[in-house]
């Protein structure tokens, strides 16, 4: 069983120290991101990277006329300008964090317990997570930018949560002997992530009220649908493929393709959970998935019945985050060390 061995060199610990803290921050990232789109405040900046041609919210009455009149398109609105700059400070301090994390990778190459590698593609992901967020304003919320900026938020925090745990766990490829039960493991990470992707679609497009019975939809166990328009990637915000209004059958096939991906979610996780729970090792971590998961199923019921309200829509993103956290625990426990 591989764990921590203590390193005096003071790269190697405040490495250590950095990856933790990152991680944490990614997920406050990852959840905030989620406050902002569901609060319609991703546009509350009209620019990037600034809000408004400035470094700030324009706040002074002569600011906001300023900016009203550099950007006559746009209303100014304080407080979702404020969330979505929130947002963006916080991105560019885990961007700072990430770099510094890279270069002392690179320092502590000959002690770290994963590749340099690694964190340096990170700082390539965190570049291409920025550029997804300008386009993001750029291109007017276009669902298939804003889905994948939530995939690569998610990426990010799963990368840094490998890391930490590579570098703050117990570990070892002998805990399941069964390549079975390890590829499971390993395929549990695509299920969870493809799910995540349904709900990012689902919510970019503004289908999570589609229909609003359960386990229904529309009084019918299969309603009218068009996956055709649902799913197709190339296209504005609420617009079909050939440009027209996306219509009530396309947001119910996004809903109704996203409830189905949570029932294969539920089972897949919760089978594997009642397997890995006979390792004492992983036991605990185990417990934590199925409580997790009964969690968010949870949530996704309530903020259909109840009508998606705020606390309880962010509440559902964040328990996705844990469960990206609780996955890739469980995938670098059962993965021989680095060397």
């Amino acid at each position: 069983m591989s764990s921590f061995l203590q390193y005096d060199t003071k790269s190697f610990r405040f490495f250590r120290v950095l990856l933790l803290f990152g991680a944490i921050l990614a997920l406050c990232v990852v959840v905030l991101g989620a406050y902002v789109r569901l609060t319609d405040a991703g546009l509350g900046c009209p620019d990037w990277p600034g809000c408004y041609g400035a470094l700030t919210v324009p706040q002074s009455e002569a600011a906001i006329h300023s900016a009203q009149t550099a950007y006559p398109h746009s209303t100014v609105m304080v407080g979702k300008a404020w969330r979505e700059m929130a947002h963006r400070y916080l991105a560019g301090t885990l961007g700072l964090i990430v770099l510094t994390i890279s270069i002392l990778g690179w320092r502590a190459k000959s002690e770290i317990k994963a590749s340099p590698w690694l964190p340096t593609f990170l700082v390539l992901l965190i570049g291409f997570q920025a550029m997804l967020g300008m386009w993001t304003v750029t291109m007017l919320l276009k669902p298939a930018i804003v889905s994948s900026h939530l995939l690569g938020g998610m990426a990010t925090l799963a990368i840094l949560v490998w890391l930490v745990h590579r570098h703050w766990g117990n570990y070892s490829a002998n805990i399941i002997k069964s390549g079975r039960l390890k590829l499971a493991i390993r395929f549990a990470l695509l299920i969870l992530f493809t799910q995540i992707f349904l709900g990012g679609w689902t919510s970019t497009n503004y289908a999570a009220l589609a229909c609003t019975d359960f386990p229904t939809c529309h009084g019918v166990w299969l309603p009218e649908m068009d996956f055709k328009d649902a799913f197709h990637l190339v296209r504005d915000l609420g617009q079909s493929a050939n440009g027209g209004a996306l219509t009530l059958a396309s947001i119910t096939a996004i809903q109704w393709s996203h409830r189905l991906g949570a029932l294969i979610t539920l089972i897949y996780l919760g089978i594997l959970a009642l397997n890995v729970i006979k390792y004492w090792q992983l036991k605990r971590l185990a417990i934590v998935l199925l409580i997790v998961l009964g969690v968010q199923i949870c949530l996704g019921i309530a903020n259909l019945l109840l009508h998606l309200p705020l606390v309880l829509a962010v509440g559902h993103n964040f328990t996705a985050g844990l469960l990206v956290i609780i996955l890739v625990t469980l995938n670098s426990k059962i993965t021989q060390p680095y060397r």
